[in-house]
């Protein structure tokens, strides 16, 4: 991996695709004041025991880091609520989710697929994430939501302020310290969630066929969900429904670039396009990190984690633990099994994953279809995502 390293100039914060990596699976972090764990089976642990290790990271976090209730709110935010509320919630969107539902994008994905394609090549030059791997999953995602995909030049603007940050999360630093910082980010935050409630409210008094009208509408224990849920979650489907696919695209085609033995050997047979896929999310994981809190002392990795910490789970590093996964630096589509975590584990297990492999295969098979050979740009480097917790890029020019 080393030479794909210079190769692409990653930066040195994603430290797990600089080589292998020394040191003990837990350890505490005194001068951000967590703990980081980035070993396979102990982030295997934590994926499977939620009463253990909560996803409400915010009540850990010190009330001076903590943003004004007002400014922002994490209700309705799926990712950080835990059962019995989360199984719940996650129940209202996934019959947006089926097998078949997903399946049935597919004619949809191709043909936006060539679309962007087309215009793509009519300018003459691809760049890859500008012109294939942003638009595309952010117009199916918007398109089932219910907002006009004409906005997704504003969806980018909020997603890039809110993560291509080269911040770094601490609870030990002063408070005054990170002001700025939260400031940068609650900006975005509160423009994305008015854009949003305003789309909400007009679903009240004109229902559609789509996923926000069904937030709007849907029922937990018998009563609406608030507007703040309501906001929140359309926040997380918007983000989180596009951003993997984001990444995935780019680092896949990042992968049969730096390895064109194993393009070869894909072009050849379009099968095994789900194989490149998988492996790619083993060896540059999109979301490479994600904060947990301990609910009570825990004995994790050799170490006894207190109760009310704030722990790191390291899934890009875990799925390089040798532990798990022989030769891990090496891009290998046959590795079987690959029980990877690129999409984590358990009750938090993505919701859109279906749809991000399908939006993968679909527009890489068209991509091997119409570039032979898929080559990254020389004279144009490729551009990392400066944000320690996602592994991805902002740029990808291709011959």
């Amino acid at each position: 991996m080393t030479d794909i390293v210079k190769r692409y100039n990653i930066p040195e914060q994603h430290f797990w695709l600089h080589g292998p990596r020394s040191g003990p699976p837990v350890e505490y972090d005194a001068r951000a004041g967590m703990w980081n764990v980035y070993g396979y089976p102990e982030l295997h642990e934590i994926l499977s025991d939620p009463a253990t290790f909560s996803s409400d990271t915010m009540r850990v976090v010190p009330e001076g880091l903590k943003p004004p209730k007002e400014d922002f709110s994490l209700d309705g935010f799926i990712t950080q609520i835990d059962p019995p509320e989360h199984g719940k919630l996650r129940k209202l969107v996934s019959s947006a989710f089926t097998r078949k539902v997903v399946a049935d994008l597919e004619p949809r994905i191709a043909a936006l697929t060539h679309e962007l394609l087309d215009a793509a090549q009519d300018r003459g030059r691809l760049e890859l994430v500008t012109d294939l791997a942003y638009p595309l999953p952010v117009i199916v995602i918007a398109e089932l939501l219910g907002v006009p995909s004409s906005d997704r030049a504003l969806f980018k603007q909020w997603a890039d302020a809110l993560f291509q940050r080269d911040a770094k999360v601490s609870l030990a630093e002063p408070a005054e310290e990170q002001s700025a910082e939260l400031q940068a980010t609650l900006k975005p935050w509160k423009e994305m969630s008015g854009y949003l409630a305003a789309h909400a409210a007009e679903r009240k008094r004109q229902p559609r066929a789509d996923l926000l009208t069904r937030l709007v509408e849907a029922e937990v224990d018998g009563e609406r969900l608030p507007d703040e849920q309501v906001v929140n979650f359309a926040i997380v489907l918007l983000l989180a429904g596009h951003i993997t696919t984001t990444m995935l695209l780019g680092n896949t085609v990042l992968c049969l670039d730096a390895f064109p033995e194993q393009q070869d050997k894909v072009r050849a047979d379009r099968a095994s396009i789900p194989e490149v896929i998988e492996e790619s999310l083993r060896l540059f994981t999109p979301f490479a990190a994600l904060g947990r809190a301990t609910t009570r002392e825990v004995e994790l990795g050799g170490v006894t984690i207190p109760a009310d910490q704030l722990v790191m789970a390291w899934l890009g590093q875990a799925n390089r633990d040798p532990r798990q996964f022989p030769n891990p630096d090496v891009f290998d589509p046959g590795r079987d099994p690959n029980p990877h975590l690129a999409f984590g584990r358990g009750i938090h297990f993505c919701l859109g994953a279906p749809l991000a492999r399908l939006e993968g295969r679909v527009a890489l098979n068209i991509l091997l279809d119409r570039f032979n050979p898929l080559r990254t740009d020389p004279d144009h480097p490729v551009d990392f995502m400066p944000t320690p917790t996602m592994t991805g890029v902002r740029r990808l020019p291709l011959i």
